[in-house]
């Protein structure tokens, strides 16, 4: 069975991501690579860069032959399948992410494979492959065997960006071998590979857009609504805190006349601090379901077969004798 391609949309990577039973991921897209709006959302995975693939591009840059043997790193053997293979890149080699059950016995198998193998490995799992044909948009005519890109296609690729053991890398299936762009410290964390990385994909960005539009850049990153509910969940144990706080200060006022009453003003102002940053990562909290909503909505009407209804109104249409006159209406407008 062959690979669709799919939409580089961030809802769609975040829901491919969850159907390979992920959790805690999701996937945003970058329209600037400024720091101030890269930190903001960290901690940030891998970066994952589209692009126009052009017929013969050179790229002279070494490929490692000999590297970490904790980096998972697969060639591309199937067609359609770079954006997948592309998120794999990162899923595989953050250890911090909990890549569920089939990617872990995924991983764990194709340990000490060379890349050839590893890219026939996640060609065979039916798990992946139906993750990513889950978004396959419905055709009224299969056929049996995959269409192969001519010179005339626009054909695109997906690579990634991303630190593994303190050094960064570059990891494109269609390369021999992982590219090293250099060390980059060793925090989870760390900023210093999204500086790092920041030269490297502008470059690529200003070589592209001379003679092409059609690129994008996308962070996998932690789940923002894993974030902001556990920041909701410590302001309001801080709150409860300070509410215990004040009423015993209000208590011991009561029984003494000496009681600072400055310090009940304090903790009132504490309290209103609080109030005010809850109201805040509420309304966050608010925006990401309304986003995820949206994406989920976006996504039924992506794989919905609308081509039953199509051929029912076109009959109809020509039932009523109305079909003929609106084809002729569209051709003396082209």
């Amino acid at each position: 069975m062959s690979w669709c391609t799919i939409e580089s949309d961030p809802g769609v990577f975040t829901e491919l991501i969850q159907e390979m039973q992920v959790k805690g991921v999701q996937v945003e897209e970058l329209y600037s690579l400024d720091l101030e709006s890269l930190s903001y959302l960290c901690p940030v995975y891998g970066l994952i860069f589209l692009f126009k693939w052009q017929p013969g591009e050179r790229d002279n840059r070494p490929v490692l032959k000999d590297y970490d043997s904790s980096l998972f790193f697969a060639s591309q053997v199937i067609n359609n399948a770079c954006a997948t293979q592309a998120i794999l890149s990162i899923l595989m080699n953050r250890p911090e992410i909990d890549i569920g059950s089939e990617l872990s016995m995924l991983k764990e198998f194709t340990r000490g494979f060379p890349p050839e193998l590893k890219g026939l490995a996640i060609n065979n799992s039916e798990a992946i492959r139906a993750a990513h044909n889950s978004f396959a948009r419905p055709e009224p005519f299969v056929a049996d065997e995959q269409k192969l890109a001519d010179k005339d296609d626009d054909v695109y690729h997906f690579i990634s960006y991303l630190p593994v053991n303190g050094v960064l890398y570059e990891l494109d299936g269609l390369k021999l071998g992982p590219i090293s762009l250099g060390e980059c410290g060793s925090g989870s964390d760390s900023m210093e590979w999204l500086k790092l990385v920041q030269p490297v994909i502008q470059e690529r960005i200003d070589k592209y857009s001379k003679s092409e539009i059609r690129f994008n850049l996308m962070a996998v990153i932690k789940n923002r609504k894993d974030i902001y509910d556990a920041d909701l969940e410590e302001l309001e144990r801080r709150r409860a805190h300070l509410w215990e706080q004040l009423g015993l200060a209000q208590s011991k006022n009561e029984d003494r006349m000496d009681v600072d009453i400055t310090s009940i003003e304090h903790l009132r102002n504490l309290i209103a601090d609080v109030e005010s940053e809850i109201a805040k990562v509420s309304e966050k909290i608010a925006l990401e379901d309304e986003k995820f909503k949206k994406w989920k909505t976006e996504n039924i009407r992506r794989k919905h077969n609308y081509i039953p209804f199509l051929f029912n109104f076109l009959r109809i249409l020509a039932e009523k004798k109305q079909l003929k006159a609106l084809i002729e209406k569209a051709r003396q407008k082209t």
